[in-house]
């Protein structure tokens, strides 16, 4: 962080997986899952001023679509190994599923920032996100210029063909915690590809990925 923690408790929190939860008094788990929720938060506002200022030119469909890729669970995942936090979560191995092991690190980078934003404040934490995120370990340049937005991708191309695309989800497995969805791809009503992912809106990246391969656009 480049400062010393006020409160030890909130970044040990932090790296508190779900899955080695333990109960308090009150019989609630404690886990990473709220600070979780504040740091996806901090960071999306944090992110949408800095491109909003650095690109003061584009338009707010191109903002959208790179704060979506920066602030995504893989390229959170990404940067929370990069700086060393997959040394530090805590978690149950025993337990540990696919799921845990595809979003394990970026809920982790997102708890870390919930914690940081309360121990230190919005100002110290927006200049950590740009200082220690942004400038020190994300290519730009790089994300700007690789688009692997598939749906988008497959949506534009049957625009230009005057061809109707429908995105339908054929399959729900898992609970709530550990859920997979299976979305099939339809182009003129006829079925080009399916995927799978652990949210909708992964399953369908993966499904429309597929069908641009096989489409060849």
């Amino acid at each position: 962080m480049g400062r010393k923690p006020t409160n030890l408790d909130l970044y040990k929190l932090a790296f508190s997986h779900t899955s080695a939860a333990k109960e308090n008094s009150d019989g609630f788990k404690e886990s990473n899952e709220r600070l979780e929720y504040l740091g996806d938060a901090v960071l999306g506002m944090v992110i949408a001023e800095y491109l909003f200022k650095r690109f003061p030119y584009k338009d707010e469909g191109f903002l959208t679509e790179i704060r979506s890729r920066l602030v995504s669970r893989e390229s959170l995942g990404q940067l929370a190994r990069k700086i060393g936090l997959d040394k530090l979560v805590v978690y149950d191995t025993k337990r540990k599923t696919a799921l845990s092991f595809k979003y394990l690190h970026g809920d982790t980078m997102e708890a870390f920032i919930g914690a940081i934003f309360l121990d230190k404040g919005i100002k110290f934490c927006s200049k950590f996100i740009t200082r220690n995120m942004l400038n020190a370990h994300i290519d730009l340049k790089h994300i700007i210029d690789n688009d692997n937005n598939y749906k988008s991708k497959l949506i534009e191309w049957s625009q230009r063909q005057g061809k109707t695309v429908k995105f339908d989800m054929i399959d729900e497995k898992g609970n709530s915690h550990q859920k997979q969805f299976k979305i099939q791809v339809l182009v003129e009503e006829e079925i080009v590809s399916s995927g799978v992912g652990f949210s909708k809106k992964n399953a369908e990246q993966d499904a429309a990925r597929r069908a641009c391969e096989a489409l060849n656009i």
